[in-house]
Formats: structure tokens, C-alpha cells, sequence
């Protein structure tokens, strides 16, 4: 199995844990979108909660749900076709049921997210400054002035050469990379107690990517907020997350500590995405894809939404993946959605 390097958070990261209720609490969280062709389920009964201070780790393949989990959070599919049901416990508010009018407070000051595709994300029409002034002026007491001097401040610290002049320059202006630090800068101007960030590096050269995620983990600590990281970079989530959600078809299959999810793996699609990683000391060899494609969101299997691509199957017997859908089990904080037992498991992990 690949050895990621895997760094301890620090522990002032939990200082603002307590046995009250999470700072988020998400349960059963399900949204259905109606189509010509049926209905599609793109989040099926998600469950998970975060503490202050801490990150969280959303991982899959394109399609399995995270930026859509994403959006509900932020209530940006209200007003849509699509139906969201569940809880989403945020300071007392289920941001599920709360109305766009209270939800529009909330976003920016104390709800931030970086969205995957900053092209469509900043407006063509008004400079990069304006449009992240605009942001601060929004909810902060502030003259336009002071808002200036944050959005310059804040684009010299994602990393934009000449700041002062960026400030009056239009998207197109930005290359990609540029675009997805000023959408950054945007999300962070405000300081937020809970950042959602959607692939926040895809775009972005290594030396970038790592001081985006040193300036988040620095805002993180001085503010204590929390962290929803959504990525396909399973080193990037090694590195900065304290737990790790890992999606399937709309589903949670397997959740816990980043340590046990890297080294102690308990479920077939997990160990396939480490396995198919490449890594410095096999260079020259093959790399080990997950075989045949996801299922349609539209037709879910009957059984384990993972069935027809789990190379072990098999070994739980009577077609029992194929007919029944597990449930998730959580065990000392970690869970599997998974019919195959421990020791089958850990046969397996072995053996790879």
C-alpha cells in the first residue's frame, strides 16, 4: 500500500473541541435531483460532524457527490429543482431548512467556500479588487478604502506578484492559476469560521499549492476555524486533514482518522484509490486503476453500490453484495460501509 507522510496536526487545532454539540453536524443528508429520465440521487443519507479547529477530508471520484454535498451546505441549491432533506446543524441552524434570506448572511462572514472552476466563479465585468472588496464591504463596517487595502493585503498573501496593480485588472487578465488564488483571497478576506473548499489547488503548481495550504492552515489556527477540504490529492489530504470521509455513488463508504484510513483502510474502494496512486519509489511501473466505471446516479445497483467493480465480492458469500446494501458501521470512531469482516479486510490490505 503507498506510505503517505502523514504530519500531526497541532494541538491547539483541537483547543476549541468540547463534549457540547459539534460546531457542524450533518445527518441523513439527501439530495435528489428530478429529471426527463428519472430521478437522480446525487447524496444518499450522509452523516458526518466537525469540530472547530479541525479539517475534514472529502475524497472520491469525479461524480460521487462532494461538490454537491458542498453546495447544500451553502444553500446554493435552494431556489432549484433540487430536493435536499436531512440536517445540517451549523450554531444552532439546519442550513437545510434555514430561508435564503437568513442563509445570505451567513455566507462569506461565517461560511466560506472556493469553488472548483474559477472562471465561471468571478464576474467578467468588474475587476478582481472590486470583486473581493465588494466581499469584505459586504460584512464588515469598512470604508472603500480599507476594503482596498484587505483585498490588496489578501491578494499579496495567496500569492499574486503586484498586488497594488492586479487589483484593477479583469479576470481575463489572470492566467488559471491566478484566477483560483483570487477566488481564494475571496473566500478568506472574511476570515470565516467554517471554509469549504472545493479542489482548491487543482490549478495550481506545486510550490503555489503548498503555500495556499500553509496560508489556510495559518488563518485556521489564528482563528480557529474549520476546514471542509474536497480533493482528489490524497497526499494534500494526508498532509492537513485530522479526519477523512471517503464517497461512493452519492454515499458514504468509509470515515474516520486520517491515520486509520491511510494505514488501517477497512473498505475495497478506499484501498483501491491508495493503490492506484503513483509513488517516487515505483516510478516505472504500471499504475493500478480501480476497474470498470461508477454506476449511474440515476439507476443505483440493489445491493453494495460497489459490487459490480470490488475485485472481493465474492468473499462475503451468498451474493450477498449484489442484493443487500450495507449499512454503515462505525467502530471506535471508525466506519465502513462494507459486508466483508475485519479479518477479511486485513487479508486483503496484506496482500496488496
Amino acid at each position: 500500500m503507498t506510505q503517505l507522510n502523514i504530519t500531526a496536526k497541532k494541538a491547539s487545532a483541537t483547543a476549541g473541541s468540547t463534549a457540547t454539540a459539534p460546531f457542524l453536524e450533518v445527518r441523513d443528508l439527501t439530495v435528489k435531483f428530478p429529471t426527463d429520465d428519472g430521478v437522480v440521487s446525487a447524496v444518499n443519507g450522509m452523516d458526518f460532524s466537525l469540530e472547530r479547529g479541525q479539517t475534514l477530508g472529502i475524497v472520491g471520484e469525479s461524480g460521487s457527490g462532494k461538490s454537491v454535498t458542498s453546495q447544500a451546505l451553502m444553500g446554493l441549491l435552494k431556489g432549484t429543482s433540487a430536493q435536499v432533506t436531512g440536517r445540517a446543524m451549523f450554531q444552532g441552524r439546519d442550513l437545510v431548512t434555514l430561508p435564503e434570506s437568513a442563509m445570505r448572511p451567513l455566507r462569506g462572514r461565517n461560511i466560506g467556500m472556493i469553488f472548483q472552476d474559477p472562471l465561471s466563479a468571478l464576474h467578467p465585468f468588474y475587476t478582481v479588487g472590486h470583486q473581493i472588496a465588494e466581499a469584505y464591504l459586504v460584512h464588515n463596517k469598512a470604508s472603500k478604502k480599507q476594503a482596498r487595502a484587505a483585498a490588496v493585503d489578501m491578494l499579496g498573501r495567496v500569492g499574486i506578484p503586484s498586488p497594488e496593480q492586479r487589483y484593477d485588472e479583469y479576470p481575463h487578465h489572470f492566467s488559471g492559476g491566478m484566477r483560483q488564488r483570487a477566488m481564494i483571497a475571496m473566500a478568506l478576506i472574511c476570515e470565516p469560521e467554517l471554509l469549504i473548499a472545493d479542489e482548491p489547488t487543482t490549478a495550481l503548481d506545486v510550490t503555489v499549492q503548498a503555500q495556499i495550504l500553509d496560508l489556510m492552515s495559518e488563518l485556521q489556527e489564528e482563528t480557529n476555524s474549520a476546514l471542509i477540504l474536497i480533493t482528489h490529492d490524497l497526499g494534500v489530504v494526508a498532509e492537513v486533514c485530522d479526519n477523512v470521509l471517503v464517497m461512493y455513488g452519492g454515499q458514504c463508504v468509509e470515515s474516520g482518522p486520517v491515520d486509520e484510513i491511510f494505514y488501517d483502510t477497512q473498505h475495497p474502494y478506499t484501498l483501491g484509490l491508495l493503490n492506484s496512486m503513483p509513488t517516487l519509489n515505483s516510478a516505472s511501473s504500471r499504475l493500478n486503476p480501480i476497474p470498470g466505471q461508477p454506476p449511474s446516479l440515476l439507476d443505483l445497483p440493489k445491493g453494495c453500490i460497489f459490487s459490480a467493480r470490488c475485485q472481493y465480492a465474492e468473499l462475503a458469500g451468498d451474493g450477498v453484495c449484489a442484493s443487500q446494501r450495507p449499512e454503515l458501521r462505525v467502530e471506535d470512531g471508525h466506519g465502513k460501509r462494507c459486508h466483508l469482516s475485519g479479518p477479511q479486510i486485513i487479508t486483503i490490505r496484506n496482500s496488496r
